[in-house]
């Protein structure tokens, strides 16, 4: 049985029966835990090598306590909720959508496919993913499962860390891949985000750098549907077959969180 929860408040608990597994089609469910593999999606949490987003709170690691002087080692920690590798929440852009603790558990665990669209990328940095572009990923892969992670791998984490990873030019715009608002709003009415999944992306947000406005973000950022940002090692995720699950922490009114977030992969 799956558990839905809201994180701590007074509501009660939301149960949720889990279908039995169908032989015809493998799931997670039909292998033993032992047998699955993870992938690391996370870049390290690390103020030298982390790109912070112009205007967000700066990044701090600052030693507290030392084995030397106090027993344990501790450091404390300041940053917002959006720089590194994060998830963000529906409410992050649209008022009275969910905030981190209105998610359900489910939401942070979806099936996950990888559009890989780095040669796009590397000739145009404002490339936006197209309907077409998924049209074709689907006629090598398969149709996209509903309430999916759709997650682009554009090249941009090779840039992480540098200067060049917001990619901003001499008229001062942010030029990064994303997903076209067309695509964005096919992918929801074709159920393949659906009421819960999302994008994902190794460049800052599902938006083209240069859409100051957001579109595809509050297209994204409703129901509840959550953007993956500043992916790393997608390489090691496959075109299809993996769920992605979220860590992070789960603040009180949270527009997302810093994160932990994992490939999950069938035995080979």
């Amino acid at each position: 049985m799956g558990v839905a929860t809201d994180y701590g408040r007074s509501d009660p608990v939301t149960r949720h029966h889990v279908p039995a597994s169908n032989p015809e089609r493998p799931g997670l469910d039909q292998f033993r835990l032992d047998q699955l593999r993870l992938i690391n999606l996370s870049h390290v949490n690390d103020p030298a090598t982390t790109s912070v987003f112009p205007g967000d709170p700066p990044f701090e690691l600052v030693s507290v306590a030392t084995v030397a002087e106090d027993g344990y080692h501790l450091q404390r920690v300041a940053q917002g909720e959006h720089t590194g590798t994060h998830w963000g929440a529906p409410g992050h852009f649209n008022p009275g959508e969910p905030l981190a603790d209105g998610l359900d558990l489910e939401d942070l665990f979806r099936p996950a496919v990888k559009i890989d669209v780095r040669d796009r990328c590397a000739r145009d940095a404002d490339y936006a993913v197209t309907v077409a572009d998924i049209e074709e990923w689907e006629s090598r892969h398969g149709r996209i499962p509903d309430e999916c992670f759709v997650v682009i791998w554009t090249g941009w984490d090779a840039t992480w860390g540098d200067d060049a990873y917001f990619h901003y030019t001499d008229d001062r715009r942010m030029h990064h891949p994303g997903f076209a608002v067309d695509t964005v709003r096919w992918l929801i009415e074709t159920g393949r985000l659906g009421r819960r999944g999302g994008t994902g992306t190794d460049a800052f947000g599902p938006d083209v750098g240069t859409d100051s406005t957001y579109a595809a973000s509050m297209l994204v950022y409703q129901r509840h549907r959550v953007s993956l940002e500043i992916l790393a090692n997608l390489a090691a995720l496959p075109a299809t077959g993996a769920h992605i699950l979220c860590g992070g922490h789960v603040n009180r009114n949270g527009s997302g969180s810093t994160a932990l977030i994992y490939g999950i992969l069938p035995p080979p």
